[in-house]
């Protein structure tokens, strides 16, 4: 089973962050090749 990380949107917004990018992106590609599978509220969703 993969594992379920839950992130809100301080972890969306690092994406874009010069400061986090090096951390968020690197996440982001691992959700991308199935390695975790993402969960985030309808609030995160709607912001």
């Amino acid at each position: 089973m993969k594992q379920r990380l839950y992130i809100d949107t301080s972890v969306f917004g690092g994406f874009f962050d010069e400061e986090f990018s090096e951390f968020t992106k690197p996440l982001f590609e691992r959700f991308q090749k199935s390695k975790f599978k993402l969960l985030f509220s309808t609030v995160t969703q709607d912001e």
